[in-house]
């Protein structure tokens, strides 16, 4: 007997999944999270292939499946598929079909891993707001401190967006480890602080925390992260979103380093002349 799919009339799998995220156990949750925002994946992925992504159990992955209502990953995967259709026959009405070009098959590794990354610039860029992003350049120029959160592998984006920040002349402090000299840090946290949390996968709990205060000190929180119903941004006044899409065995970069480099440039463009300035000064340090 065929069973009846437990979405409503109408709804996504992704808004399904959305309206129950607070009701998940925490590996679930992250379960949630990369199905959301890697539905053209999920689509085509095994169970197996899914749980090696999320860094869990195939078990989990059926068991998350079942407290949907679905007897099980198959019928899930079939709501993905039919979701993911159904954006594919949109983009191609808007003449955007062109994206979905990482699953022809005939491609090689090398092409598809370009191809990817490709696509996941194009789609950063599409879910950047510009008013949040104006307002993040901003901030940025009139904050009193400004500090990244970038522990383990976002440490060496951390330092990248602190080393384009100097070239305008506007330090960055960066914690790139769970040290008591970054607790240190994040004890003068105020109201004119304004805290950039780089996040890819699981927020580390100190990032959570450098976020919760600058809220709660009346600063700016800024969430980037690979995952839109990631704990980061329920903590941020701001939140982007970035793709990390991956053929390979772990996540691509590549809209990260964009989404840094574009945030350096409107930053640069809120005052292009005192920041040529400022420039031409540091160079000459």
């Amino acid at each position: 007997m065929k069973q009846t799919s437990p979405l409503p009339k109408g709804s996504t799998l992704s808004k399904f999944i959305s309206d129950r995220i607070d009701s998940l156990s925490k590996s679930q949750r992250e379960v949630a999270q990369y199905i959301v925002d890697h539905m053209e994946e999920v689509a085509f992925q095994t169970a197996e292939e899914l749980a090696r992504r999320v860094s869990t159990s195939s078990s989990t992955v059926v068991r998350f499946s079942q407290n949907l209502g679905f007897d099980g990953f198959p019928e899930l995967q079939h709501a993905a598929r039919d979701e993911y259709r159904r954006n594919t026959r949109n983009e191609s009405s808007n003449g955007k079909g062109s994206s979905k070009t990482r699953f022809n098959f005939d491609q090689t590794e090398f092409e598809a891993a370009l191809m990817t990354d490709h696509v996941n610039v194009e789609e950063t860029a599409g879910k950047v707001s510009a008013e949040e992003l104006e307002a993040t350049s901003k901030a940025i120029v009139k904050a009193g401190r400004v500090m990244v959160i970038a522990l383990d592998q976002m440490a060496f984006f951390g330092g990248y967006l602190r080393y384009l920040m100097g070239l305008l002349d506007i330090h960055v402090d960066v914690v790139s480890s769970p040290s008591q000299d970054a607790l240190a840090k994040l004890s003068r946290i105020d109201s004119r602080t304004l805290v950039i949390g780089l996040v890819a996968g699981r927020p580390d709990p100190l990032l959570v925390r450098a976020l919760k205060l600058a809220r709660h000190r009346k600063g700016v929180a800024v969430a980037v992260t690979d995952a839109s119903l990631s704990k980061a941004s329920k903590y941020a006044n701001i939140s982007f979103y970035f793709s990390s899409n991956s053929p390979s065995f772990v996540r691509s970069h590549t809209a990260l380093i964009s989404f840094i480099q574009a945030l350096a440039y409107c930053v640069y463009t809120q005052d292009t002349e005192a920041f040529d300035d400022r420039i031409k000064a540091v160079k000459l340090k």
